[in-house]
């Protein structure tokens, strides 16, 4: 049995237009042995906040009934106060944070989703995008299903709702052998806490423990913000069942070679974060070194554009020797507003977030160096802002090589005809964007970054799509969608 509660949406209005930037994904964490899990469980999402800033969600288990609570919103606006461990007891607690790739923002489509199956309680908290969703769906609804949302996380659920097998687990791997795409999960039932990675490893997951109780999470910057210690990894392909037995490992798919998504260390994991081994942080370093060295230009200053951009400023400007300077301002707290965005407030556009410091960019040549552009508006703004400002050369450098096709992984990309390197030359994008200069970071240097010496256009060991076009996986419904001629799939919402 569960007992649920969930929010209507904040009233307060979000201010800023849909920006020019990759919308990150979603964050998953579970604890299972742990006073106040749910606390903890909180603690673990604030810290994934960064990875989806739409819905929040939190179920639990007390060693009777299930408690979940989902709302609009952020983590700290809604899982707070000292009755939280009474809202939500048990020792076991799992929650996610959510950014839709396609489709509303709808409180039905929060996690994590909930139901009571045949042999008890089943939540599921899902990071990534299954690419014959549509398929699948339209399949259990002739077969008699009811969906509650428009998220494909919800085909998982159906799908280990209807196996006939005797154990949990065997249910949880016969749903998965039926689905393709990028996943990283975690459910929670009566008894155990799951973990699951998709055979190619496209999204992070990793175990943790606390005192004892074993942890699973997106990242570790959510180990980090409880005390947790790091264990190891999830692997590709690896489903993680706990329970007061202890971890059992599973790997029902059979072993391939990983291959993780490069935008989890260009964009969305936390710089703090280590990722199948890797620092994101000096990776991003990597990335600004290596761009220094394949794109230099003269220049007086060179300028990030807050806040990813950050680390790979400083990698170009130690490679370079040209100075690094905050030559733009982020505003923190502009996101949610009670003044009603009038057309002169949403004509005031870039500069909510960003502004130039004048005072040390007037009369400079500087290089802006972003983490990546995709449809170029924001690029633009800011650039006009500099200008504005007084630079008297404006050079831009992207720390990701152009994204020229759209990700279907749990990426919010835009078709590709509205991607700008895809759809402009070089010398468009220099005048779209009104700079001096325009170069990116090559795919090569890229891979070079994340240390790797050369890399095999015929065995890539990361999925790089969006550069490249070779996407890792089936993208049945998307083709199928081609083959019909629709414009877009009317589902498949959640990352």
């Amino acid at each position: 049995m569960s007992c649920e509660h969930t929010a209507l949406p904040d009233p307060s209005v979000i201010l800023a237009e849909h920006e020019d930037r990759l919308r990150d994904e979603c964050g998953v964490f579970g604890i299972f042995g742990a006073p106040d899990a749910a606390v903890l469980t909180a603690l673990g999402l604030h810290a994934l906040q960064h990875r989806g800033q739409e819905g929040c969600g939190i179920a639990s288990f007390d060693g009777t009934r299930f408690h979940t609570e989902r709302y609009l919103g952020l983590v700290g606006d809604n899982f707070t106060g000292p009755e939280m461990p009474t809202r939500l007891p048990g020792n076991a607690s799992m929650g996610h944070v959510r950014y839709a790739t396609q489709g509303g923002t709808i409180l039905r489509n929060v996690q994590p989703l909930f139901a009571d199956l045949s042999y008890g309680g089943f939540a599921i908290g899902h990071n990534g995008n299954i690419t014959n969703a549509r398929t699948l769906r339209e399949r259990l609804v002739d077969d008699g299903a009811i969906f509650q949302s428009t998220s494909d996380t919800e085909v998982i659920l159906q799908l280990v709702a209807r196996s006939r097998r005797p154990k949990i687990v065997d249910r949880f791997v016969e749903a998965l052998s039926q689905i393709e795409g990028a996943y990283a999960l975690v459910c929670l039932t009566n008894k155990k806490l799951i973990g699951a990675r998709d055979p190619l490893g496209i999204r992070p997951l990793v175990l943790g423990e606390l005192n004892g109780a074993p942890i699973l999470a997106s990242e570790t910057c959510a180990l980090d913000m409880i005390g947790a210690k790091f264990v190891r990894d999830v692997e590709n392909g690896e489903i993680v069942v706990i329970s007061e037995d202890g971890i059992e490992s599973y790997r029902p798919f059979g072993a391939q070679p990983a291959k993780p998504c490069l935008f989890e260390y260009v964009y969305f994991s936390r710089p703090d974060s280590i990722v199948n081994g890797r620092g994101v942080y000096e990776v991003r370093k990597n990335m600004g070194r290596r761009l220094a060295a394949e794109r230099p230009t003269e220049a007086d200053l060179i300028v990030p554009v807050p806040d990813s951009g950050v680390p790979a400023a400083l990698g170009y400007a130690e490679a370079s020797g040209i100075p690094f300077e905050l030559g733009i301002i982020r505003n923190h707290y502009v996101g949610r507003t009670f003044i009603e965005p009038t057309q002169q407030i949403r004509a005031l556009g870039v500069r909510l977030k960003h502004s130039a410091n004048r005072r040390i960019i007037e009369g400079k040549r500087v290089i802006l160096v972003d983490d990546s552009i995709v449809r170029g508006t924001t690029s633009r703004k800011i650039v006009a802002m500099v200008r504005e400002a007084g630079a008297t050369e404006v050079h831009l450098r992207s720390a990701s090589p152009p994204i020229m096709w759209p990700d279907f992984y749990g990426i919010d990309m835009p078709d590709r005809s509205a991607l700008m390197a895809a759809t402009q030359s070089h010398e468009e994008m220099v005048e779209a964007l009104g700079v001096d200069s325009l170069a990116f970071i090559s795919v090569d240097g890229l891979y070079w970054a994340m240390g790797e010496t050369r890399r095999d256009p015929y065995a890539p060991k990361f999925t790089d799509h969006c550069f490249t076009g070779d996407y890792p996986t089936r993208l049945l419904d998307q083709e199928r969608a081609a083959r019909e001629n629709e414009p877009q799939l009317s589902f498949l919402v959640e990352a």
